[in-house]
């Protein structure tokens, strides 16, 4: 099988892959770079191509995917606020902002 080969990946792990290449493209990442980060995310998770061979019933991790934006924001929204004001007041008093 050559390099770059998709056909032991799932079904399951292209169309992954696939979204996670749009997400980059979204963002800006030119169309190579994107496909690149995406497939290597997909081997992270799941340990590559799952069809054949032993490891086929291994679940995915997921670490990855759960990294991605600010989906686990600590505190309400009035907490961030103020400590932001405090991170602010500080930056001003040495000088840093």
């Amino acid at each position: 099988m050559p390099r770059g080969d998709k056909s032991s990946y799932t079904d399951k792990q292209k169309r992954k892959a696939e979204h996670i290449e749009e997400g980059y493209e979204d963002r800006g990442v030119p169309k190579g770079e994107a496909e690149r980060r995406a497939w290597a995310t997909v081997n992270k998770e799941s340990g590559g191509g799952n069809k054949s061979g032993s490891g086929r019933d291994k679940k995915d991790t997921h670490v990855s995917s759960s990294r991605g934006g600010r989906a686990h924001k600590s505190g309400s929204p009035e907490q961030r606020s103020a400590a932001a004001r405090k991170g602010w007041v500080t930056r001003r008093k040495r000088g840093n902002g």
